[in-house]
């Protein structure tokens, strides 16, 4: 297997998450099981196979691979894959891909699809994804994946097989649908994106940003970027039931080490224990290869 750009992994019950996220370099994510992945600004060889992308917003470091994937799909073959964007970019994405199409002289056979907050999509039979509104400086969006199932109301509780079957076969609906939140998604946001929709905080896993950790970082000015800050968890720190959380998008200004210590310092023991941080020097751990930090006075986009 061709192994092209940086890629870590976690596993928590029956899903697989992996990607890589790094503020104003790249982000990308899949969860190979759901068949799904989140943003496309960086497109591995492996994840060409996954026929179904969500992506947040439109900032390059967020959906930058886009033409790469769509090519390689048709380059291998493979069934034109499905994006789902914030609706207002579907027509500037679609010029992209066309500019490209003239450049590259392959069709870019896709399909876009605009969502927007409030919206609710059959993935499956077994899953459903809500759209919910999050916070940037672009048109954003985050996602909830549902695990869709069927069970019996409970005014037909003790009947017979045999009656259950009349009922419906009367026409009568004797089910009802349940949805258990499995994996939420908010790509980069200020605050507010968390707190936009409640099965943010009761998804089995949370997949969402924290850019900045240091005290010495301004919150006021990282919320107007739409970014959030190791103290907006803090903050909220007794409403995650999340089972697994990952903190991702770590700003180029810092170090992951750094990071890792700041939260091992700060985080309660009960919500530490349930927390990844998604660093690239879980691949080099050594912290004088961490990324090179920038001027205090620069914010990535």
């Amino acid at each position: 297997m061709l192994e092209n750009l940086p890629l870590h992994s976690v596993r928590h019950k029956a899903m697989t998450i992996e990607g890589y996220s790094r503020a104003a370099v790249q982000s990308y994510w899949r969860i190979p099981e759901l068949k799904i992945g989140f943003e496309l600004g960086g497109s591995p060889w492996s994840f060409m196979g996954t026929p179904t992308f969500f992506v947040s917003h439109a900032h390059l470091d967020h959906l930058a691979a886009l033409p790469v994937y769509v090519a390689r799909r048709r380059m291998m073959k493979m069934e034109p894959p499905t994006i789902y964007l914030p609706e207002e970019v579907v027509d500037p994405v679609w010029q992209m891909l066309k500019a490209w199409q003239r450049l590259d002289r392959g069709q870019m056979n896709c399909q876009l699809i605009g969502v927007k907050h409030g919206d609710m999509l059959t993935l499956t039979r077994e899953h459903k994804v809500a759209i919910f509104r999050t916070k940037h400086t672009v048109p954003s969006v985050g996602y909830i994946i549902y695990d869709c199932r069927k069970k019996l109301k409970s005014e037909y509780f003790g009947l017979t097989g045999d009656q259950i079957r009349d009922l419906r076969m009367g026409g009568t609906e004797v089910t009802r649908e349940t949805l258990t939140p499995l994996i939420s998604f908010t790509g980069d946001t200020s605050p507010a994106g968390l707190d936009s929709h409640p099965d943010v905080y009761t998804s089995q896993v949370l997949i969402t940003e924290m850019t900045f950790f240091r005290p010495d970082h301004r919150k006021e000015k990282i919320h107007k970027f739409g970014h959030m800050h190791l103290d907006d968890i803090l903050e909220r720190a007794d409403r995650f039931q999340n089972e697994l959380i990952i903190l991702s998008h770590l700003s180029t200004r810092t170090a992951e080490f750094e990071a890792r210590r700041r939260l091992d310092r700060s985080l309660p023991p009960g919500l530490r224990e349930r927390v990844v941080l998604w660093e690239s020097s879980i691949l080099n751990p050594d912290p004088e290869g961490s990324a090179p930090t920038l001027a205090d006075d620069e914010l990535p986009v």
